[in-house]
Formats: C-alpha cells, structure tokens, sequence
C-alpha cells in the first residue's frame, strides 16, 4: 500500500475503485452525516456500473447527439434516484448531474470506460 499514490489510497481507504472514487467526489458534499456518505458511495458504485452498462453498446456516443441526451437523461434520473433528499436540493441534483455528465464524456472520450468495462481496474 506504501507504493499507491494518494489518490490510490484514499480509494482504498473508502472501499471505492479509483474512478467510484472520482464519482464519490462529484457526488459528495461538504459535513455529510456517515449515513449519508455510505448511501453516496454506494451511489457512486451504481452510477458507474449503470453509465458503463448503458454506454458500452454504443459506438461513439460522444459524437452523436442522441446518445449524449440519452447519457445525460440516464445520469439525471440516477441523481433523482441515488441522492438522498435532503441534504440534496433538486437543484443540486441537477447540478451534480452536469458535472458528473462532463465528467462521464471526458473518460469515455479518452477510452477510460472501456477498459473499465473489460474488467481493469483504473
């Protein structure tokens, strides 16, 4: 564990893959109760399989916009799933939900998702 980098260990310290862990981040917000922060990382958890399972089929879903609206909804209704009301507003749902999405583009246009999806941890 001595040789992980700090990102590594903090991963490994809340139980989360590095990239549930950059979810966690997206998702998290400041003085969460434990209840609260074990349901935000369980919704991590799904977040990333259920945008994995929804974006492996489709073939280059940065470049159309149908598929990006698809992922966008699916990331939304996730948020309105997953998050728990309060502490979480409607309207942070929804800003959570863009910078998850932005987030969520950016991985896939760097080919993270799909070596996630073959079963390699990042």
């Amino acid at each position: 564990m001595n040789s992980l980098d700090a990102e590594q260990r903090r991963a490994t310290e809340e139980g989360l893959t590095e990239e549930e862990l950059a979810l966690f981040d997206l998702l998290a917000k400041e003085n969460l109760g434990v209840a609260n922060r074990e349901k935000i990382k369980q919704s991590s958890r799904q977040l990333l399989q259920s945008v994995i399972a929804l974006i492996t089929p489709l073939e280059q879903w940065t470049e159309k916009e149908q598929t990006r609206a698809e992922v966008k909804v699916h990331i939304l209704d996730r948020m309105f799933e997953y998050l728990p009301s309060p502490p979480f507003s409607e309207a942070e749902k929804h800003e959570v939900a863009k910078c998850v999405y932005q987030h969520i583009w950016q991985q896939s246009a760097s080919g993270r998702f799909r070596s996630l999806h073959a079963g390699r941890r990042v």
